[in-house]
């Protein structure tokens, strides 16, 4: 299968999850809590990225790669309110230069998840007034980058942000209550509106969008009308209002008010990032039984990547980038990886029969890496870290992903060579 021509295929990552070395950020006082992370890991480690850069980028051209999405961490630059540092501005400036020398263009996030110690302890994006706050980082970051970067994200996956800080105590600062989740929700969709203004006064020419975190929701039991109530619930509340105040600047009863923002477009493309379906019989995440799973329990369903990006397409018509997929393989004793090779195919393949104007692709992520509340003990990555050396090593995904980058296209050689010995693991349940 030919994979169309507009389709280009990168990688992505997010800073705080591979950089190391940063203690400014509120993940880093969260990992030192005991219980908050599975192997008691903190970000401050990592996998060495910040030293690591060169050989990265230069990794990332040996697979063919012309497509990165990266972000830059708040709190490297911003470490105190008001103060920047010029050392960690000239660092992000020559790895940016060095990816478009290397022929690799930069996608570059604004917010992933972590917030410096300073904004967290004003209450990070709960309070209206903090928004001023990631304001001036917009402005200084784009001010300063503009030369090198021409595509941005602002925010990633706002609705995933809230649910593990404000509602499931899955990360900083656990503040659960359902007044925070929807302030949160409402501020973080004004924050993304006035960057989309802001980078566009700046920078005209700049595409500008969000990563929207999408999955399939279906009830666990079709013929269950209580379920089938409840899949309505959870999708709108996850994901449907809050598009709709960050994509048009409609803020549905839901989120509140639009503290000023008006409606009208603020976005240049669309952003998904996309992993599974969730099967739902309470305000919680299921399977179906006997479904295939990866290693977190995550269902496996590559025709969703397709149903959400149609979903989002058609409503809002517009070019569709997918800012992240991937899954979590482990491997075995014997191999680094067991279906990350059949995963890739599988969504690729279903994107490429789709017809859908999807422009590209960003498979998550390029290295194993920090994962959150679950440390370095799930690994996305194309790429294996070795955690005493840092030595990079390529997992037969990552050489996969050079081939079909290189033919252009799904081949049966290339599905025999990679997929076709490889198999998911079976939902226990």
């Amino acid at each position: 299968m030919t994979l169309p021509t507009r389709l280009h295929l990168g990688v992505a990552t997010s800073s705080l999850q591979i950089e190391g070395g940063d203690t400014h950020n509120d993940w880093h006082d969260w990992a030192q809590k005991p219980g908050t992370i599975r192997d008691n890991s903190d970000p401050a480690t990592a996998v060495d990225h910040w030293q690591h850069w060169r050989e990265d980028i230069e990794l990332m051209r040996n697979l063919g790669i012309r497509d990165y999405r990266m972000s830059l961490e708040w709190a490297r630059i911003e470490p105190e309110e008001g103060v920047f540092d010029t050392d960690a501005i000239a660092h992000y400036r020559h790895e940016l230069e060095a990816l478009v020398e290397a022929g690799i263009r930069p996608l570059v996030t604004l917010h992933h998840f972590s917030n410096p110690c300073w904004f967290a302890q004003r209450g990070e994006f709960t309070r209206h007034e903090n928004i001023n706050c990631f304001m001036r980082f917009v402005y200084r970051v784009v001010r300063e980058f503009r030369d090198l970067v021409t595509d941005w994200v602002t925010i990633n996956e706002p609705n995933v942000y809230v649910t593990q800080a404000h509602l499931f105590q899955e990360g900083p600062p656990a503040d659960v209550s359902w007044r925070s989740v929807r302030a949160c929700l409402r501020h973080l969709a004004q924050a993304h509106c006035r960057a989309y203004m802001l980078i566009h006064r700046l920078q005209p020419e700049a595409k500008v969008g969000f990563a929207h975190h999408m999955r399939v929701f279906v009830p666990r039991v079709a013929s269950n009308p209580s379920h089938r109530v409840l899949t309505r619930v959870a999708r709108y509340a996850f994901q449907d209002a809050i598009a709709q105040a960050m994509l048009v600047g409609e803020f549905p009863v839901a989120l509140g008010t639009s503290g000023g923002v008006k409606p009208g477009r603020y976005y240049d493309f669309l952003g998904i990032n996309y992993y599974s379906r969730s099967a739902i019989d309470k305000l919680e995440d299921g399977t179906i039984p006997g479904a295939p799973v990866n290693d977190l329990g995550w269902e496996v369903y590559s025709d969703g990547i397709v149903e959400v990006t149609r979903e989002l397409a058609e409503r809002y018509n517009a070019p569709v980038w997918i800012t992240e997929n991937g899954t979590c393989d482990n491997g075995d004793a014997n191999a680094d990886e067991s279906f990350r090779c059949r995963f890739i195919w599988d969504h690729l393949n279903a994107l490429a029969h789709s017809g859908l104007p999807v422009e590209r692709y960003y498979h998550w992520c390029f290295t194993d890496n920090w994962e959150w509340s679950e440390g370095m003990t799930a690994r996305f990555g194309l790429v294996s870290v070795d955690p005493a050396t840092g030595q990079r090593t390529c997992k037969p995904s990552a050489l996969m992903y050079r081939d079909i980058i290189r033919e252009g296209a799904l081949t049966p050689d290339l599905y025999d060579t990679y997929v076709a010995g490889q198999r998911y693991r079976e939902d226990p349940q």
